[in-house]
Order: structure tokens, then C-alpha cells, then sequence
């Protein structure tokens, strides 16, 4: 078979080797427009599990690399004037232009064609390969060529950075965060050549030194007009003591704006996009080698099982390929965002700070540490119980005694305290009748509170018969319904140390519909009631369109609300949450989506909130010394909609209207939403929120385990986690994590053998 890669970097290179490892009968033909010698940037850096991989796909060169790489296991955070140091990571730096010459010397061992400066502009002398590897890197011109095939998207982030080396060593991964009158700047630095080693000698530098800042940071020190020349001296005399008299180096050094690249398909006719040309994912994750080279992996692998037929090899290839990429992406994302925001932290601890820093992409989490460096972890959660004490107003735990993990600490709201900080999150059961909760009720709330959770959560309860999304919706508007309301309430309290919320809501124009495993949103069939909304805009085009609100609406659904918030007192409740989310009543002012209006409440932001507001305040008035929270939709993930900017407003005018706590959702505004999924997706909006208002939140979205709860709360995107289907698919979730913790959480009288109860969790557990 014949191959052609268009592109002599670590992807085309690699896959040639593979290649010819697998058949050396195989044509393999590199195309490289540079000459073999010239690369931009100075080293690259592998994970252990990186290096493993390589080893397993192809021992020869795996072992070259190996003989070649720096290894160190630690990090070092430089900030406000404090070392915090992590070990246990892992990682292998390495000189980039020596990576390519041990793959380019592996390539000619094998007999690979490797041709350099050569421009392709056409495929046609090749058209009669088997495959075209576009390995022709982020600017990649096969890629441009055939758009319409491959749909790229390219996102051009807005910090700026710098790609330098330098002769100073940095046996650790080296951040440094380092505040001037013109703003933050941070630095990433890790070494790839031993120091003071043959190869040193060989090349100018020994360690990657990248400077990145904000675009406002970049131009208001006049970086937006420099030179490389220019733009060295004055990072050299920035860093004049970090750098400790070492030069700082340059390579077609200039400033530059990362972009994020995604293909929607990888692959047309005998043409294939590996490498930066299909995938790009930020510095600060991890290296775009590394994405390359097992893509050149996963390629090869694809075309020697489908023995050579690329029609099911290269969609093999993709389906294999693309979760672990989307994946990276992801963790790339929420990476890089940490370093575009890293002003909003520099208020925080430097444990907290470190902490932060380490977990920002969710590849390392809180249990994960434990195991890589179980010293600093303990450092972080002694910190975390500290502080939360201290806020609870309770007791530290003894020097001598092992912290709690974080989410077994406690949180005071107002004079509630709760006794952890694992929430049941709001779950609409449709299995009311007129709006009275009944046993199943009764069931499923109790049942989360003696799970061990320290706050339970209603569903959305709604505030008037015309208020519900569906016949079987809980409500708080007749007398029997406080009776009902009390009796859970009164259950949770005399069983459980759990608190008890209520969410009320109204739905609007999301109302009159089916029951959930009917037909999510979708209009009743039959006994259809009048529903309202911000602006007169259909949910979905076969729904009822609402009638636009009147002033007198206003006041009407004012007074609903208030009514229910003084019933929600007779019923024995310890929190309200006004529920200002997922395209319900309310929120249909907020979001510009679904709020068309032409007076005073519809237009700007403020113009938006102000009848939102206005139900918040007068519900406040009756609901004066307990705890008040908010959910909001910070992002409605459609064009024109919320972004999260206007959440970050939203969270300041609810904070100056007396809210306590800021529920942190996102989405369901509209039903062609296109969220961005993946673990802990909504965490991030939690997170600004928390750090540019000053104001508590709660996380809620895919949170499903212990890791991610502790790691959202040690550093800092949160002040509670609610949890769903979590607590749907094991009621006592909370009871069995502090089990899997070896923390001691009590259990009520009547279960009190539980104390010295082993439970068996899986048939190896027999053997114990």
C-alpha cells in the first residue's frame, strides 16, 4: 500500500513508522515544507501514561525517546511570594527538534521517503495513494481546501503568550503568576535537557518558557507593538529574578493567540486529518504532540485490523479516536479558561490557590492526589476545615485527628447550619395530585435525608393551579397543601440532621404538559389551561403560544409567590429557593431569547430583571431571616441568548437584593439549546460567579462522585454541590461516600447496627 503524509511533524512521522513496522512492503512517502532542522517552540512534554502508550505501540522508538527525556514528578506554584510544591505527577520533557530527529532517523532505519522543502499546493500527483495523511498542522491548507467536507471550526482564544526557552534549569513544572501596573502575567516553564548534559551543549536552551496575559495586559504594556527582540528584553527584565541572570530565548517568537480547532469529521475519500490540523488543545493541558502521535496510533491500528480498507478503516479510526479527543478538549477548555480568568483567584489562599491551579482541568481531582501526594492533600483539607469552621461558627477539628474531606464539613446560611455540604438536588416527581405531595413524596425526600445529605431540596414547586408544568406537579396554594408539605418536613426533621428546601416556581410557558415520561414539555392532549410568559413565544412549535403578561398579571403572580412563601413558613421549611431558571416564567424575562418586550421590562439586562427582582424583594419581606437562594440559567447555549457575562450581572443584582446563595444552572431555555456536555459542565459558571460577585453558589450539573464534589468545594467553584441522578440511582449516596472515605457519619436510632456493619460491594469482597 502506498501512503503520503503531508507533513513531516510528529503525527506524519510517527504514523510512517508504525507503517512500515507493519508491513515494510508499504510505500510511505513524508512531505515537509521546512527543512528537517527547523520547528517552532523548544521542548515537549509527555505524561507517564503518554510514555507507556508509545511503548506499547512501538518499543524501538519508545526507547530512543526514553534515553533522551528529562523526567520530574513535581509542580511548582510561585504565588504571592509563597512555593507550593505537589509531587507524584509524572512527566517527561523533551527537546522538540530531538524528537524529530529521532523520529526522522527511525523513519530512515525503515526506509521511509522523507522529502523536505516541499510546498504542496495540489493533491493530484498523489490522488492515487491509498491514503493522504493531512498532518500539515494548524494552518493546515488540505484542511481549508476541502472545508466543505471536514467543517472546521477555529476558535481564536483571547490571551496572548509567548513561546520562549532559556538556559535556566526548572526541575519541576514551574508556574509563576506575577502581577505589574499593567496587569498579570503567567508563566509556564519546564525543563526538557538535563542540565549540563551532551544534548545541552547541542542546543540553546534547556527549558520552555512561555509568558501569556490577558489581551488588556498585552496592550497596556505596549506588547502589541513589539518586536521578538523587544518582546525578550522586556519579559527578561519582568522575570530578571525568577530567571536569575539566564538569557531568555527566542524562535520566530512572537505573540500569539491559541486556537481551538475541531473538525466536525476527520476523514474524505483517502484523505485523513491527524494531528493539529483536525484537533488542537491549549498548552497549559498537555502537548499537541502528544494528540498527534496517537492519533498516528489509533490510525495505524485502524488500518491493520480493517486490513488496508480505508472505507472501514478511517471511520473505525474516527469512532476509536474521537471520544479520548473530545475528552482532552474538554479538559483542555476548562484549562485554558483557568488561565484566561486566573485574576479572578488572586484574592484566594495560597493552598487553595495551588489547589485550584492542580484541578482546574478535572484530570487530577481530589482523590486523585490523594494517591500522587497524599502530604499536600492533607494540607489542603486541614486548610478547607479551618476556614469552614470558622464560617459554620463550630469547632476546628483536633490537630491530631485526620481533616474531614470537605464535603463533610459544615455551612452556615443565615443561622441554618448545615451539617455537610452534599445536597439533594430539586427533582420534579409529577406524581402529585392538584398539587398535593403524597407518600411517594414523603418516600423519596425522607428517604435522601436519612441517605445522609445535608440539605433536601423540593422540586419546583409551583405557586398557583395555573403555575404547574403538569397535572402531577407539587404545588403551594391550598391549605392542604401545607398539611401535606409539613408532615415530609416534620419526617425529615425528627429523623435526619438534613434541612429542608423549597424551590417555588412558576412555568410559564413550559406549562400545561404531559407528564415527564410521557413527553417532556409537550402539550397536554386534552385539559389544556391558559399559560403566560414573558413575551407571547411558543416553547416548541406544536405548544400553545402564551399570552404576554399584563401589568395585573404581574401583580397577580407577585402575589402568588408571596402567598407561597408565607405557606412555605406555615409548613416548617428551613430555605426557599425562587426559581429564576430553564425558560420557566420568570426566567423568560431574563433571557433575551425568550423577552421580546418593547416597555419597561423588556431591552437591557436591568430592564429584564426588574420583574424578577420585584418578586424577589416581595418575597423577601415575608420570608425575612431565613435563608433565600436563587437558580439561575447562567448560559442559555443559543445564539443571542445569556452568556456568561450576564450571569456574573445577574449574580450581583440578586446579591444586592438580599440573596444569600446563587444557584448556579444553565440551559433549557430553548429547545435547540446545544450545551456543551461533559463532567461537571455547569461547575465553571458557579465558579466565575462565586469569585466576581462575592456571593456563595451552588454547583449542580453532572456531578456524580466523592472526587468531584470534594475537588469543586476544596477549590473553591462552590459552597454546595447538588446532586441528581446521583441520589436518584442510591438514595444514600452521602451515607455510602462516607464509607468510601473512612469517614464516620452517624446513622439514625433505628439503623444504629449499621455501625459495625462490613458491607460486601462486590464478589471479591467475599474473599475477605
Amino acid at each position: 500500500m502506498r501512503f503520503v503524509s503531508v507533513g513531516g511533524g510528529p503525527a506524519g512521522l510517527y504514523f510512517a513508522i508504525l507503517m512500515k513496522e507493519a508491513d515494510p512492503s508499504h510505500e510511505v512517502l513524508v512531505l515537509e515544507r521546512n527543512k528537517p532542522d527547523d520547528t517552532f517552540g523548544f521542548g515537549v512534554v509527555f505524561s507517564d501514561a503518554t510514555m507507556d502508550e508509545l511503548g506499547e505501540a512501538e518499543p524501538t522508538t519508545h526507547e530512543e525517546i526514553t534515553r533522551r527525556f528529562y523526567h520530574w514528578d513535581d509542580i511548582d506554584i510561585h504565588y504571592r511570594g509563597e512555593i507550593l510544591s505537589s509531587t507524584g505527577h509524572g512527566f517527561a520533557g523533551m527537546s522538540r527538534q530531538t524528537l524529530l530527529h529521532v523520529l526522522q532517523d527511525r523513519c530512515r532505519e525503515l526506509d521511509v521517503d522523507l522529502r523536505f522543502e516541499v510546498e504542496v499546493d495540489d493533491l493530484a500527483p498523489y490522488a492515487d495513494a491509498d491514503l493522504i495523511l493531512a498532518a500539515d498542522g494548524v494552518n493546515s491548507g488540505i484542511r481549508s481546501e476541502y472545508a466543505d467536507y471536514f467543517r472546521p471550526s477555529i476558535d481564536m482564544r483571547p490571551n496572548r503568550f509567548v513561546w520562549l526557552g532559556t538556559t535556566k534549569p526548572f526541575p519541576a513544572f514551574t508556574f509563576y503568576f506575577k502581577p505589574t501596573e499593567h496587569g498579570l502575567w503567567r508563566v509556564h516553564a519546564y525543563q526538557y535537557v538535563e542540565e549540563g548534559g551532551a544534548e545541552a551543549e547541542l542546543l540553546n536552551g534547556i527549558s520552555t518558557f512561555i509568558v501569556e496575559a490577558t489581551e488588556e495586559t498585552w496592550r497596556a504594556a505596549g506588547m502589541d507593538e513589539a518586536s521578538e527582540e523587544q518582546t525578550i528584553r522586556f519579559c527578561e527584565e519582568l522575570f530578571a529574578e525568577e530567571l536569575a541572570g539566564h538569557p531568555l530565548i527566542g524562535n520566530m517568537s512572537l505573540w500569539r493567540s491559541f486556537p481551538t480547532i475541531k473538525a466536525e469529521r476527520w476523514y474524505h475519500e483517502n484523505i485523513v486529518l491527524v494531528g493539529d490540523a483536525a484537533h488542537t488543545a491549549h498548552f497549559s493541558v498537555g502537548s499537541g504532540t502528544r494528540l498527534a502521535m496517537i492519533d498516528a496510533i489509533e490510525l495505524s491500528r485502524a488500518i491493520v485490523e480493517n486490513r488496508g480498507d480505508m472505507s472501514r478503516a478511517l471511520p473505525a479510526y474516527e469512532e476509536a479516536r474521537r471520544p479520548g479527543v473530545d475528552s482532552l478538549q474538554r479538559a483542555a477548555k476548562t484549562s485554558m479558561m483557568w488561565f484566561e480568568g486566573t485574576e479572578r483567584y488572586l484574592d484566594t489562599e495560597p493552598i487553595q490557590f495551588a489547589f485550584n491551579l492542580i484541578t482546574r482541568s478535572l484530570r487530577i481531582t481530589h482523590e486523585n492526589l490523594r494517591m500522587r501526594d497524599p502530604v499536600f492533600l492533607e494540607k489542603v483539607d486541614a486548610w478547607y476545615a479551618g476556614v469552614a469552621a470558622e464560617q459554620a461558627g463550630t469547632d476546628r477539628p483536633a490537630p491530631s485527628a485526620p481533616p474531614p474531606p470537605p464535603m463533610f464539613n459544615p455551612f452556615r446560611v443565615r443561622d441554618l447550619l448545615l451539617p455537610n455540604r452534599v445536597c439533594v438536588s430539586p427533582m420534579c416527581q409529577y406524581s402529585a395530585e392538584d398539587g398535593t405531595p403524597s407518600d411517594w413524596h414523603l418516600v423519596h425526600l425522607g428517604g435522601r435525608a436519612m441517605g445522609g445529605a445535608g440539605l433536601v431540596f423540593t422540586e419546583m414547586t409551583d405557586v398557583s393551579r395555573e403555575a404547574r408544568i403538569s397535572p402531577g406537579c407539587t404545588g403551594m396554594y391550598e391549605p392542604e397543601h401545607v398539611a401535606a408539605w409539613f408532615r415530609i418536613v416534620d419526617f425529615i426533621h425528627e429523623h435526619s440532621a438534613a434541612k429542608v428546601a423549597i424551590q417555588l416556581g412558576h412555568a410559564g410557558r413550559k406549562g400545561s404538559t404531559k407528564l415527564a415520561w410521557e413527553g417532556m414539555d409537550e402539550p397536554l392532549e386534552e385539559g389544556n389551561w391558559p399559560i403566560i410568559s414573558a413575551s407571547p413565544i411558543r416553547y416548541f412549535p406544536e405548544s400553545q403560544v402564551p399570552r404576554e403578561m399584563t401589568r395585573e398579571d404581574m401583580d397577580a403572580v407577585r402575589d402568588d409567590f408571596v402567598r407561597a412563601a408565607g405557606m412555605s413558613e406555615e409548613a416548617g421549611f428551613d430555605w426557599l429557593e425562587i426559581h429564576l431558571a430553564h425558560g420557566y416564567l420568570l426566567a423568560t424575562f431574563i433571557s433575551p431569547l425568550t423577552n421580546q418586550r418593547a416597555d419597561e421590562y423588556g431591552g437591557s439586562l436591568e430592564n429584564r430583571m426588574r420583574y424578577p427582582l420585584e418578586v424577589l424583594d416581595a418575597v423577601r419581606e415575608v420570608w425575612a431571616h431565613k435563608p433565600l437562594s436563587v437558580r439561575i440559567s447562567a448560559v442559555d447555549w443559543a445564539p443571542g441568548g445569556m452568556e456568561a457575562d450576564d450571569a456574573v450581572e445577574v449574580a450581583r443584582m440578586l446579591k444586592a437584593h438580599d440573596v444569600d446563595i446563587v444557584d448556579v444552572s444553565a440551559g433549557q431555555t430553548v429547545p435547540d439549546a446545544r450545551p456543551e456536555y461533559g463532567r461537571q459542565f455547569q461547575t465553571p459558571f458557579s465558579d466565575r460567579v462565586r469569585h466576581e460577585v462575592g456571593i456563595a453558589t451552588m454547583a449542580v450539573g453532572n456531578i456524580s462522585s466523592y472526587m468531584d464534589v470534594n475537588t469543586i468545594l476544596a477549590a473553591g467553584r462552590a459552597d454546595l454541590c447538588l446532586m441528581a441522578r446521583a441520589h436518584l440511582w442510591d438514595p444514600y449516596w452521602t451515607r455510602h461516600m462516607a464509607y468510601e472515605l473512612g469517614y464516620d457519619l452517624p446513622w439514625p436510632g433505628p439503623y444504629s447496627t449499621m455501625d459495625d456493619f462490613t458491607p460486601r460491594l462486590g464478589l471479591k469482597d467475599e474473599d475477605k
